[in-house]
Parts: structure tokens; C-alpha cells; sequence
């Protein structure tokens, strides 16, 4: 029997094997594909993650300080509140007081003004006269305290227009006993400026300027066998007591005043004698009668008579009518000094002091 022809078709079993590779590749393509984007799906989403994760840090931290920004309005609200308040009650206060200024005003008469006005030019009459003694008794240009805070009545005459200070710097005034002044005298010049005598001298012109009348002038001379101001140079004209640093200035250059020689009254009261315009108060600080006078003497040794006479003639040269006011510091061997100064004193219409030892 004759074999039938075979009929061709497309849907034979190697078409179905081509369709199923490529079917299979195209799968295999597909889940290539997707685990490569899931992957950049999955980065993608840690980086989200973490920008979120940012801003949530942020909107936390925006929200404490919201609640702290809110609790410090709160707090500047009630001072707020509580300023209106204070400043409400002020002018309440205020209108207050006006409202009895205006009262007060309206009812006061004639005669209460009159007595008000009676009452105040007693108070500036009060007031002058207390200015005009504080003139006359200083207003303490300088301070100045003694040992314990203590003070003192000396009677000495302070006031004046132009005060002239004679400090005598002789080298008795090293000590108060003539062995002491000979031992000392051959000592050093540091030695001699700190003696106690000296320096109680010192301290002395210190407490008299810190006592100034501060419109008056004054001016500094110390003296032995010849003269010199305490800031030198200024011999020839007064200075003012209201410069208080030219004050300290005179205080600092005593101290390096060192007491040596004897001691001429005359030389020193001829100076008085040339000053322009002449002081209208003197205050004598020494510590006993002259040694000499315009000349040195020709011995050694001068008498208690011949210091008399040197004294007597030196009070001729001093100007008349100037009150001489003496601080006497007594040495040992001149009796006479304290009776001849107290009559200067007495006749120039001067005071005398002898003070004590812790003075001033």
C-alpha cells in the first residue's frame, strides 16, 4: 500500500522548541532586570530612610525649643503684664501727688508763703556765717592725724591771707639734750632726718598747712645760719593753698632738709623784712635763742647773755604789726628761750605754745 504524504504544520515540535527558549530567555532577561532594580530600589530607600530620619531630628528639636521659646514669651508677658502694672500705678501715684501740689498751692495763703520766706533767709543767713568761719578756722586743706585720733586746742592764730612757716633746721634741733645733738650731729644725714625730734618738727609744719584757711597763700622758709623755702626757688612769691600737690610737694622736700649748723634769727627775719607783700601771719617753730647773727660768731661757745642780745636784735628787724605765733621745742642749757619768745609772742600779738612731746 502506498505510504500517505505527510502534511506540514507550523505548530510541529521544533517551532515549539525555538518558542520555549525564547520564551526562557526572555524570563531569564525579566528577573535580571527586576534583581537589578530592586537592588536601586532598595539603595534608594536606605538613603530616604535616612534624609527622613534627619528631618524628624530636626522637627524634634524645632519642637523643644517651640515649648522653651513658648515658656520665655510666657515668662516676658507676665514682667510685661506686670511693668504695665507698676507703671499704671506710678502715674496713678503721680496724678495723685499733683492733685495735692494743686491742693496744697490752693490753699496755702499769704502768711504761710510769708513765713516760708521768713524761714529760708534764716537758713542763708545761717549758711554764711557758718561759710565765714569755716575761713577763718580752715577746711583742712591736708589730712591729718595725730597718734590716737586725737585733737587738740593750741590757740595758735591759723587764718591770715598770706601765712609764713620759719622752721628752724639748726643742728639743735637733732635732739633735746646738747650731748645727744653732738653725738648725732657726726652721724649720717639719714640718721639726722630721722630723728625724733626732727621729725616731730616736721610733722608739726604738716599739721599747721593742714589747718589752712584753702583762699589763703603761704610759704615755707627753713632756716639756720642762713635760709632757703621748702621748694626751692619759689623764695620770692607766695604760694597758693588750694594747689595741693605743690602742698605735698613743700612736705616731701622737708624731708630732705638735714638739720646742721647754728642758728641766726636776724638772717631770717631780714628776709621776712624783704618779702612783697609782707605775710600777715608768722609761725615760729624753733627750739631755742639765737646762735649768731648777720655774722658768725668769733668763738666757740656763746652765752646765755650774748643769744639774749642776739635775739633782741633780731626782733628790731622784723616787721611791726605781724602777729608771731611760736611753737617752742625747749633745749636742754637755754632758760631764758621760752620767757623772750612768750614776750614776742605777747607783744605782736602773737600766741605761745610749748607743746608735749606726742604733739601734734
Amino acid at each position: 500500500m502506498a505510504r500517505k504524504n505527510r502534511r506540514f504544520t507550523t505548530f510541529s515540535l521544533s517551532f515549539l522548541d525555538i518558542m520555549s527558549c525564547g520564551f526562557g530567555a526572555v524570563a531569564l532577561i525579566f528577573l535580571i532586570i527586576k534583581h537589578g532594580s530592586d537592588h536601586d530600589v532598595e539603595a534608594e530607600n536606605q538613603d530616604l530612610s535616612a534624609e527622613v530620619n534627619l528631618l524628624q531630628e530636626e522637627v524634634q528639636f524645632g519642637r523643644e525649643h517651640m515649648v522653651l521659646a513658648r515658656n520665655t514669651l510666657d515668662t516676658t508677658s507676665d514682667e510685661l503684664a506686670e511693668a504695665q502694672g507698676l507703671a499704671r500705678r506710678i502715674m496713678e501715684q503721680i496724678e495723685e501727688v499733683k492733685g495735692n501740689l494743686a491742693e496744697v498751692d490752693s490753699t496755702t495763703d499769704e502768711m504761710d508763703i510769708a513765713r516760708l520766706q521768713k524761714k529760708l533767709k534764716k537758713l542763708e543767713q545761717a549758711k554764711k556765717q557758718l561759710e565765714e568761719e569755716n575761713k577763718k578756722l580752715g577746711n583742712n586743706v591736708r589730712k591729718f592725724v595725730g597718734d590716737g585720733d586725737r585733737q587738740y586746742l593750741t590757740g595758735l592764730r591759723l587764718g591770715g591771707d598770706r601765712i609764713l612757716i620759719l622752721l628752724d633746721s639748726s643742728a639743735s634741733m637733732l635732739a633735746d639734750e646738747l650731748i645727744k645733738v653732738i653725738r648725732t650731729r657726726n652721724m649720717s644725714d639719714s640718721v639726722k632726718r630721722n630723728t625724733e625730734k626732727w621729725r616731730r618738727a616736721k610733722q608739726t609744719v604738716n599739721w599747721l598747712v593742714a589747718q589752712f584757711p584753702q583762699d589763703s597763700q603761704y610759704q615755707i622758709y627753713t632756716f639756720n645760719t642762713g635760709f632757703q623755702a621748702a621748694i626751692v626757688g619759689t623764695e620770692d612769691r607766695w604760694l597758693n593753698v588750694d594747689d595741693r600737690d605743690q602742698i605735698d610737694e613743700a612736705m616731701k622736700s622737708l624731708d630732705k632738709v638735714v638739720p646742721q649748723n647754728g642758728t641766726s634769727l636776724e638772717r631770717v627775719f631780714h628776709a621776712v623784712n624783704n618779702m612783697s607783700p609782707l605775710p600777715d601771719n608768722i609761725i615760729l617753730i624753733t627750739d631755742g635763742l639765737p646762735t649768731q647773727g648777720m655774722k658768725a660768731p668769733r668763738g666757740n661757745t656763746v652765752s646765755g647773755k650774748d643769744r639774749r642780745k642776739l635775739f633782741r636784735s633780731a626782733v628790731k628787724v622784723l616787721p611791726k604789726s605781724i602777729p608771731v605765733n611760736v611753737v617752742l621745742a625747749p633745749m636742754e642749757g637755754d632758760p631764758f628761750a621760752a620767757s623772750e619768745f612768750w614776750k614776742l609772742a605777747m607783744s605782736s600779738q602773737g600766741s605761745f605754745l610749748a607743746p608735749s612731746k606726742d604733739w601734734p
